[in-house]
């Protein structure tokens, strides 16, 4: 992604996130389909609302497209990665 480093498992306040680059602030977070559930959702847009007022970015992918597509996966990071790499 550039030269840019993601961190697995990384805390941010109350929250602990997947992957996140913190020079880009950029988190991606990969669900599996508990996330389908409209409990789960609801927690993942109340989630993804504090993350992002406190000036991160968030790309969400589920499981099977990284298993199917993961190519498109990464160029998707990549370019997220070059919009944010000011």
């Amino acid at each position: 992604m550039g030269g840019h480093k993601f961190r697995r498992q990384v805390s941010i306040e109350n929250y602990v996130v997947d992957f996140c680059c913190l020079d880009l602030k950029l988190i991606i977070e990969v669900d599996g389909s508990g996330h389908l559930h409209p409990k789960q959702q609801k927690k993942d847009k109340e989630r993804t609302k504090d993350l992002e007022k406190w000036g991160y970015s968030i790309i969400r992918f589920f499981n099977n497209e990284i298993d199917e597509n993961l190519n498109e996966v990464l160029e998707i990071i990549s370019h997220k990665c070059g919009e944010l790499d000011i």
